[in-house]
């Protein structure tokens, strides 16, 4: 009796599982056949035809356009319409196409074998054969296309330009990346974004919304028209226009300065932070990145020796040489090594543990010092700032006294890249700390003497233009900066950093910056009846030539202008940065540049016979 409750019990119990099981297995089965035939069933009905949004326009801070759209398309071709017409023996006229469409059997045949490669392929959804046509390419296929069933046209649009120029600062558009798919499930295969400069800062504003056109199909894959009459169509929509600060007249003068040369300016509004010009060289016209002869022209720059993909605005790094002087003295008067009557001696060429390029009148104070660029004051007033309380071991405070200057100096936007700023691409300068001194030096191997080439922007200090341009940006706000950027919009006004200098030590060095364009090593270029400070360096370079840089800014007063100019491996200071910096702030101030003759000499002069013109 017991036996028979248990096997009844137990036959129950398998009959509950096995009933579990094919429940189970039903389910499976219509989760997973029947849900994907739905669905291929679906896309074999339906086809869901993307409508690009047109990219949006950007314009000059004058509301010049710069970049506009201009249309394009892509060949589309579905696999199974061609299986069809294999099969009802009409097979497709495979050299009448490739002659049309100007490729080869072979490059035909390749186009093919990618498609069927393609990660998602599906024989019954169009998918690219040939992207980019242009409208006369278009024209010509037109004509054929009803020859060539399988095919189709999917109009797009294309990025064209104004002027050939500001590369770097505008930045191209490129076909996205898988990660860049991964990343953001807006995109797919075969999209296009920017992939550098302000199209890539601002691609989600610029991009807009794709829409979305949904067609019916028969069985054989012939549109049938539109599904439901567009009930569930999405409209494209087009991205924002958007303005950048760049003014276009300073840009095309400043990259025409440029040619024939290795080097960048940076020009910015200083009571803004808005970069007036990003000029970088060798650099590229940007129509080269447009349209199915981007990849091409891409490796060419890319495997160019001279660089010119690179932005050397945002991306070199220099010793600033003579134009960190200004700095100097508002750190070492901030910190208490000097007062504008300081007084130290100059021995000229005789001068140690650092000489002077010249001799000039001696003793000097800061305002002459920075006039005369004189190498041994500069020298005197980091020593004095640092030691303060004693030399060497006896001074407790030598390390305390490093690390205020450090944060003095990083105060004017120098060292780390700009972090809240739109411009791409930079690069960290450097300013070095405690830490790294101890690691090279031991933590009691060093000095002031031990990097008194600090003192004159030879040291270790590292900037970029944009930082250097900025910095000179400080001085001429007396004490603060707004982050630069490139997207014209008054939010970026809150982004205002202001420095560790108190405002009252800044006259005596702007004093000092006016001296230099009248009467120091800038007076050759000064300007006509506007007054213009600034400061020429000459910085040494242990592959060739120096570096020849300036930074400045005008008028003197109420400073419209602040810029910084770098000519790589060219001499002095004042013989190529100091006239490109004078012509480009003539052109902003008046509008126009009155000497011509210099204007042609700059423009026609070559410093690196090395440097392509793209």
């Amino acid at each position: 009796m017991i036996n028979d409750s248990f096997s009844n019990r137990q036959y129950v119990i398998r009959i509950f599982i096995a009933v579990l099981l094919a429940i189970f297995v039903i389910q499976l089965f219509n989760l997973q056949l029947i849900k994907d035939y739905g669905e291929q069933a679906d896309s074999n009905a339906l086809l869901r035809r993307t409508i690009y949004a047109p990219r949006g326009l950007i314009y000059d801070r004058n509301g010049v356009l710069l970049v506009y759209n201009q249309p394009t398309y892509d060949i589309l071709i579905t696999m199974h319409e061609l299986r069809v017409m294999a099969k009802n023996k009409t097979p497709l006229d495979t050299l009448e196409l490739c002659k049309t469409l100007s490729i080869t059997k072979v490059e035909f045949d390749k186009r093919i074998k990618e498609v069927k490669h393609r990660i998602g392929y599906s024989p019954r959804v169009p998918q690219r054969f040939i992207t980019q046509l242009s409208p006369v390419e278009y024209a010509v296929l037109q004509e054929k296309l009803h020859r060539f069933p399988g095919f189709t046209i999917q109009s797009r649009t294309l990025r064209n330009y104004t002027y050939p120029v500001a590369g770097h600062a505008l930045g191209s558009i490129g076909e996205v990346s898988r990660w860049m798919i991964e990343k953001d499930p807006y995109y797919k295969q075969g999209d296009y974004a920017g992939v550098s400069g302000f199209e890539k800062s601002y691609e989600v504003a610029l991009r807009g919304q794709n829409g979305v056109e949904i067609l019916l199909r028969d069985v054989a894959g012939r549109i049938q028209g539109r599904y439901k009459k567009g009930e569930f169509d999405k409209a494209a929509v087009a991205g924002d226009n958007l303005t950048v600060t760049l003014d276009i007249q300073l840009q095309i003068l400043a990259e025409e300065l440029l040619q024939g040369k290795k080097g960048s300016v940076v020009a910015i509004e200083p009571s803004t932070g808005e970069i007036l010009a990003m000029a970088s060289n060798p650099t590229w016209n940007p129509g080269l990145l447009v349209g199915r002869e981007r990849s091409h022209n891409y490796a060419v720059l890319l495997n160019d020796p001279t660089k010119p993909l690179l932005n050397r605005a945002t991306q070199g790094t220099y010793s600033p040489g003579s134009t960190f002087k200004p700095l100097q003295g508002l750190v070492c008067q901030q910190e208490g090594g000097i007062t504008p009557e300081t007084l130290f001696a100059c021995n000229g060429p005789s001068s140690s543990p650092i000489r002077c390029t010249h001799h000039h009148g001696s003793p000097v104070n800061l305002e002459s010092a920075i006039e005369q660029s004189c190498n041994p004051y500069f020298w005197n007033a980091y020593r004095e700032t640092l030691e303060k309380g004693g030399y060497g071991d006896r001074n407790a405070n030598f390390k305390a006294n490093y690390e205020r200057w450090r944060n003095d100096i990083m105060s004017f936007g120098l060292g780390p890249k700009f972090k809240d700023s739109d411009v791409p691409d930079q690069v960290n300068g450097s300013v070095p700390s405690i830490k790294t001194y101890d690691k090279w030096y031991g933590a009691r191997g060093w000095r002031a003497i031990t990097i008194r080439s600090n003192s004159i922007g030879q040291g270790e200090v590292q900037v970029t233009p944009l930082q250097l341009a900025n910095s000179v940006a400080v001085i001429a706000n007396e004490g603060y900066y707004i982050t630069p950027h490139l997207h014209k919009c008054d939010s970026m006004l809150n982004h205002k950093h202001v420095s560790l200098i108190d405002k009252k030590y800044f006259p005596v060095v702007k004093q000092g910056m006016w001296r230099v364009c009248e009467f120091g090593t800038g007076k050759w270029y000064k300007l006509d009846s506007i007054p213009m400070c600034g400061k020429t360096g000459t910085v040494d370079n242990s592959h060739g030539r120096p570096h020849s840089l300036f930074v400045g800014f005008a008028p003197k007063d109420n400073p419209k202008i602040a810029i910084a100019v770098v000519i790589e491996t060219s001499g002095f200071g004042a013989t190529w940065a100091n006239p490109i910096a004078s012509v480009l702030l003539e052109q902003y101030l008046t509008g126009t540049v009155k000497r011509t003759e210099l204007v042609n000499r700059l423009k026609t002069s070559v410093t690196d016979p090395d440097v392509k013109k793209y």
